[in-house]
């Protein structure tokens, strides 16, 4: 099986090229704006013309549009003159431009906006659900986010408002749960639109792992589905729960907590981030390293910034230079 190779845009001078994850030059520095891959396929800028190429650097698509987004399945939204329209992987023309903006398609369906309201379009461009929303967002497992006035509720793809428009503010559901924000409180509805855990906290973040960070007063603490406050709020700062742990703050120090809320390893980093593959990034002093789950630092803080590991290799910065580096501290590759 051929394996994917990942490309990323990178600036360097005053031009946009792509590299490796190991951070080698794949395509040379050509472009004034770069975007991401999607699909096989990137949305690149020379002058004032956007085109699409392929992982060679191949131009696929001649620069012709005012601007490009990413595809998703299989169309990519394109600007000509003042309307969005969408290009299939050949760059025909296959919705003509006539909408403001759009989102792109998920799930087969693209919002888009014409005048100041926005709506639904299938893949032919036909409209299936009238625009009739002041902003409606992309679907994701069958549902989507759509405001009116000033109230979020929730649409299918029909278009029925299967969660009438009453909330604050919110966004998707993960794991079938949405936070959701009434009169400056946040809980938690299910896909019935049912407040499974009330309004209660000044903030609130999705579930990682059966917990989610919420915030009462001035600390944040953790709850689990039920509602049920399992680790007080405690802590001036946190992060999301990741293999088991999770980085959290008091006064001016970073540690790590338990799913039981218990401090495994103690507070003395100035900044903490998630776990991933084993070990963490934490700074101390003004430069990161990286600990492992007993505490101890196997790689020595050396670093001006530091990411988590993705198939054991963390992107690193050493003044303005970026690299990656394995899990011994060694640096493989420049960016």
């Amino acid at each position: 099986m051929e394996i994917e190779v990942r490309l990323y845009p990178k600036k360097i001078g005053d031009k946009w090229g792509y590299v490796d994850e190991k951070g080698n030059i794949v395509i040379k520095p050509q472009f004034d704006e770069a975007g991401n891959f999607s699909e096989g396929l990137a949305p690149v800028k020379i002058g004032n013309k956007w085109g699409f190429i392929d992982k060679k650097g191949d131009l696929l698509i001649k620069l012709q549009f005012d601007y490009a987004m990413e595809f998703t399945e299989g169309l990519g939204a394109v600007l000509i003159g003042n309307k969005w329209g969408f290009i299939d992987k050949k760059g025909n023309i296959v919705i003509k431009p006539q909408f403001d903006f759009t989102f792109g398609f998920s799930e087969r369906l693209a919002s888009v906006l014409i005048g100041d309201k926005w709506g639904y379009i299938n893949k032919k461009g036909n409209i299936v659900i009238k625009p009739q929303f002041d902003l409606a967002l992309y679907f994701y497992k069958g549902l989507a986010p759509v405001r009116i006035d000033d109230k979020w509720g929730f649409i299918n793809k029909k278009g029925n408002m299967v969660i009438k428009p009453q909330f604050d503010f919110t966004i998707y559901f993960v794991k079938g749960l949405a936070p959701v924000k009434i009169n400056d409180k946040w809980g938690y509805i299910n896909k019935k639109g049912n407040i499974v855990i009330k309004p209660q906290f000044d903030w609130a973040q999705y579930f990682f792992e059966g917990r989610a960070a919420v915030q009462i007063g001035d600390k944040v603490g953790f709850i689990d589905k039920k509602g049920n406050i399992v680790i007080k709020p405690q802590f001036d700062d946190t992060e999301n729960f990741s293999e088991g742990l999770a980085s959290v703050k008091i006064g001016n120090k970073w540690g790590y907590i338990n799913k039981k809320g218990n401090i495994v390893i103690k507070l003395q980093f100035d900044e903490a981030r998630i776990f991933s593959e084993g070990l963490a990034a934490v700074k101390i002093g003004n430069k990161w390293g990286f600990i492992d789950k007993k505490g101890e630092i196997v790689i020595k803080p050396q670093f001006d910034d530091a990411s988590f590991f993705s198939n054991g290799l963390a992107r690193i910065k050493i003044g303005e230079k970026e690299f990656y580096i394995d899990k011994t501290g060694k640096i493989i590759s420049n960016l």
